[in-house]
């Protein structure tokens, strides 16, 4: 991914900014504060920067239809550079100083865990709009992306019953890398499927050979990979190069999250199985609207990616939330997300679980063809039933728990 830095560069070390115009109506003195904090820089920018672009594209359309409360929405929007640290810092500010009514941020699952107790006891609603492992159980958050239950139930069934059972995984060495390998031990196994290894990487891994070695020697049916991040991609091309796309077949959880499909060429990357909320060959209104407002505001459709979708999503999942609350007031606005509340998305209707506070979503099994996704079978408002076996808010709304779900 960092690859890409040439169109994917982000702004310097921080990069706060405001977008406010003022209407007929609107309290030009009293604006909606709205907080943003990302990897805009650094070695996940290729995630960071689409998400960034996808925000600013819903406040614009939040604004020009008249605001929230006829007030307009101000973005003050925090660059990490990929550090950690910096997540901390800027979530205090955005809380501290900002006095933000509202963040949307984190990529990682440790970004995310570096802010969200900040913003839980300073009373900010907080939207994490990224696909992850799952299990967090947060009256104050709100969850966007895909977890376990709705993308590995779904990718890896299928390619077992493509291409046979046995299975070789790979994963990021962190919680989503080693979550997420155990849901596909476990989803593999309810489909007669057999794990004959697992490896996990440090995200900073960049050469495979002695992993594709191995990996020829188990002889399996298929690879699954939750690889994540820049170095994570070069296994992608190693793969390739030893000419064993030819020969084992892959599926993954990650691939094509941050437009890595974009990166290789097509005879690295076509063929492989992915299961997420968006692609843009998905033919709807919604995703028509979506496409024609970044192409009119960027002009570059090629930066869209799954999570950008998803904080786009959340952007409007918030704001509807708002207008059905008509306040800001953090516990109505809840009560107004958790009471049944949907929007029609570019991935499909968004609907809130209410007792998980995740994302009840369209999944689509594709695969990748000419470095595009392509939809090959759809499945209906999938349900985050992974967190709902240990999480209910509506039991339990002071619950404040990252639960490790038991498999």
């Amino acid at each position: 991914m960092t690859s890409r830095r040439e169109f994917l560069a982000g702004s310097a070390a921080l990069a706060a900014s405001g977008l406010f115009a003022a209407v007929p109506g609107a309290r030009a003195a009293d604006p909606i504060k709205f907080g943003s904090i990302l990897d805009m820089s650094g070695i996940f920018d290729a995630y960071g920067k689409p998400m960034d672009m996808a925000m600013r594209l819903a406040i614009d359309e939040i604004n020009a239809s008249g605001g929230l409360l006829d007030r307009q929405v101000e973005i003050a929007a925090y660059d990490t550079q990929s550090d950690m640290a910096l997540y901390t810092q800027f979530g205090q500010q955005l809380a501290r100083r900002d006095k933000v009514d509202v963040v949307h941020g984190g990529i990682l699952s440790a970004s995310r865990e570096a802010i969200r107790q900040t913003l839980r006891k300073s009373k900010v609603l907080y939207f994490y709009n990224v696909l992850y492992e799952g299990g967090v159980c947060d009256r104050n958050l709100f969850v966007t992306g895909v977890t376990p239950a709705q993308q590995v139930e779904i990718v890896v069934p299928a390619a077992i019953k493509k291409w046979g059972p046995k299975i070789y995984i790979l994963a990021a060495d962190y919680n989503y890398g080693q979550i997420t390998a155990r849901w596909m031990q476990k989803y593999a196994a309810d489909a007669g499927g057999e794990v004959v290894q697992t490896d996990f990487f440090p995200l900073d891994v960049a050469d495979f050979g002695s992993t594709i070695a191995k990996i020829q020697s188990a002889a399996p049916d298929i690879v699954v990979s939750a690889l994540v991040g820049g170095a994570h991609l070069s296994f992608y091309r190693q793969w390739a190069a030893a000419g064993m796309k030819s020969k084992i077949p892959m599926a993954s959880t990650t691939l094509g999250v941050g437009n890595e499909h974009k990166v290789l060429t097509a005879e690295e990357g076509d063929g492989i199985l992915v299961a997420y909320n968006y692609s843009s060959e998905i033919a709807s209104p919604a995703n028509e609207r979506f496409l024609k407002g970044w192409t009119d505001k960027y002009g570059d459709t090629s930066l869209i990616h799954e999570i950008a979708v998803s904080n786009y999503q959340g952007v409007h999942v918030w704001a509807e939330g708002v207008r059905k609350a008509g306040t800001l007031d953090r516990d109505a606005v809840i009560a107004a997300l958790e009471g049944g509340l949907s929007i029609d998305g570019p991935g499909g209707k968004v609907a809130i679980d209410p007792k998980t506070h995740h994302a009840v979503l369209d999944v689509h099994l594709m695969e990748f063809a000419g470095q595009k996704l392509k939809v090959l079978e759809s499945f209906a408002q999938r349900q985050p039933v992974d967190t709902q076996g240990v999480c209910d808010l509506v039991a339990n709304p002071d619950d404040n728990t990252q639960y490790e779900i038991k498999i």
